[in-house]
Formats: C-alpha cells, sequence, structure tokens
C-alpha cells in the first residue's frame, strides 16, 4: 500500500538532487528520506534515481513519475487553497428558496447586508410557494428555504425564523367597515381577494373559514403580496396580508384594518433544512445572519 508521504519525498528528493537537502526541507532525517524511496522503488519495481557521488538523478522512469506526481501536489495545494478560501467566505455559494413576499420582505433586507459583507459569494435565489420550495430542498436542489409553518415533514428540519400577525385590510371605499368589529359572516359579505389556490396562506384562510363553517369565494384570486395590496387599496374588496407587510400603508392611511369579532391563529415563517445534511459554510453563515437580523427588527 502507497503513502503519500513517499511521493513527497520523492518529489522533493528529485528537485534537490540530493538526499539531505530533500531531508532538511522535509523535516526528517537522511535515513528516512533513503528508506522511503527504497520501499517505492521495491513497491513500483522500477529504479527511480541514479546514486551519484555527490547526489541523485532521475531514471528516465523517474522523470516520467515526477510529471505527474509535481501535477498532483499542485492540484492538492490548490484544493487547499480554495479550502481556505471557502472558509474564510472569499467563495462559495447560497442556494436559497422563498416565495416573492418573503424574499421582498424577510430576506432582501438581510441578504443586501450580507452580500455587502461577502461580495464575493455567490447567491442563487430561486422564487415559488411553499410546497414547491420544500420539495427542492428535499431533492438538494438548494440549502434552505423560507417557508410558511406549520409544516409537518420528517425529512426535513425546520426552525422558528418569525412570527407573523395576519390581518384583513380594505381600501378607502370600505373603510365604514373598520370602523367597528365586524362578524366573520359581515367579513364573507365583503368581496374578498385571496392569493391563488395552492400557495400555503391561500390553505390557511380556506381553513380557517372551513372552521368557522363557512365556505367563501374569492372574487380576485392573485398571485403576490403587492398585487393584493394594491387591489384592496384601490376598493376591490377586503384581503387577508401580514401586517408587517403592509404597514406603511396602515400609517398612511391608504389601507385600513378590519376589526373581526375572532381571532386568527398565529402564523410563523420558518427556515427549512434537508435533514441529516450539512450546509455550506456559507449557508450556515447567511442562516444565522438572517436569525440574528430578524431577532433584531423584531
Amino acid at each position: 500500500m502507497f503513502n503519500l508521504e513517499w511521493y513527497r519525498i520523492f518529489m522533493y528528493t528529485a528537485q534537490h538532487k540530493n538526499l539531505t537537502k530533500a531531508a532538511q526541507q522535509l523535516h526528517i532525517t537522511q535515513p528516512s528520506v533513503s528508506y522511503a524511496i527504497k520501499q517505492m522503488e521495491e513497491a513500483l519495481d522500477v529504479k527511480l534515481f541514479h546514486r551519484l557521488s555527490k547526489g541523485v538523478e532521475l531514471t528516465e522512469e523517474g522523470q516520467a513519475l515526477l510529471k505527474y506526481v509535481e501535477q498532483s501536489f499542485a492540484m492538492l495545494d490548490s484544493g487547499q487553497k480554495h479550502l481556505q478560501n471557502l472558509k474564510q467566505l472569499n467563495v462559495g455559494e447560497i442556494r436559497i428558496g422563498a416565495s416573492d413576499s418573503l424574499i421582498k420582505h424577510l430576506l432582501l433586507p438581510q441578504l443586501n447586508t450580507f452580500h455587502h459583507q461577502y461580495p464575493t459569494i455567490r447567491i442563487r435565489l430561486s422564487r415559488g410557494k411553499t410546497p414547491e420550495i420544500t420539495k427542492r430542498v428535499k431533492e438538494g436542489e438548494i440549502d434552505f428555504a423560507l417557508v410558511h409553518m406549520p409544516i409537518d415533514d420528517s425529512e426535513l428540519n425546520i426552525q422558528t425564523l418569525v412570527e407573523l400577525e395576519d390581518i384583513f385590510v380594505v381600501g378607502e371605499a370600505y373603510q365604514q367597515w373598520s370602523t367597528r368589529l365586524i362578524t366573520i359572516q359581515e367579513l364573507a359579505e365583503i368581496p374578498l381577494i385571496l392569493l391563488s389556490p395552492g400557495s400555503s396562506t391561500r390553505i390557511f384562510i380556506d381553513q380557517w373559514f372551513a372552521a368557522k363553517g363557512l365556505s367563501v369565494t374569492p372574487d380576485i384570486e392573485l398571485g403576490s403580496i403587492e398585487l393584493l395590496s394594491e387591489f384592496a387599496r384601490l376598493g376591490y374588496g377586503a384581503t387577508f396580508i401580514s401586517r408587517s407587510f403592509v404597514q406603511e400603508e396602515l400609517q398612511r392611511g391608504t389601507l385600513f384594518e378590519l376589526k373581526i369579532n375572532s381571532s386568527l391563529p398565529s402564523r410563523s415563517i420558518g427556515f427549512a433544512v434537508r435533514n441529516h445534511t450539512k450546509l455550506s459554510i456559507a449557508a450556515e453563515t447567511f442562516m444565522r445572519h438572517l436569525q440574528l437580523g430578524n431577532a433584531s427588527a423584531n
């Protein structure tokens, strides 16, 4: 069985053409160098060096081997340098998945500060609904995903990132509904603007209405949080949205919160990673950055 150190000793000996100088460079004894060369020659069944009075000289077979050994150690050295760059976050990539709304409101602010601090880390960002991006996590296509909770999946490790406060809001056209406490039945009478079917938010609100004995059909179904708030602001009806996503509109008075006599269950945003896998150094660093950033924001 070959010892990698034999090849190192062989290379240094070939480069210095002297056993003693090779030993000095390697910080080992000259007999150790001589023994290693002897072991190599016996294992390969070829002569690698001519023993001369003033040192050694490669045989033709030794010269042929040296080219490959030098290339191999150069590649190993490059590999070690690349690994150090990964550890120091000079290179690397992060693969993240999230919905459009989570990208804009939760991910992008933290991504900007991280990108400013580590500009050479490549960011690969893919969008999708929670069921889609959790599937990508499980298949190893992305490192982790921001998801709406709860999710029960034995293949994923999901940790809470931030708590959401969901509300119904309307524009000026329905402002009178925001001046008093209303019932769920009254809410259902207002034209509803909801996310399209299949999203975790749509599933959540459909289940909430169903638990209250109501089956509602939205007047408008849209694919983004921004469109929900815009259609509500323009007076098309009431929409279901997280307070933090429309905080500015509420403060400006372009949207108004509906007060309902039945509280909504709390929801959370979490990050999901595949069980029994180790994130890259870059991905792990960003995940900690994301946790700290959102903790300080709250």
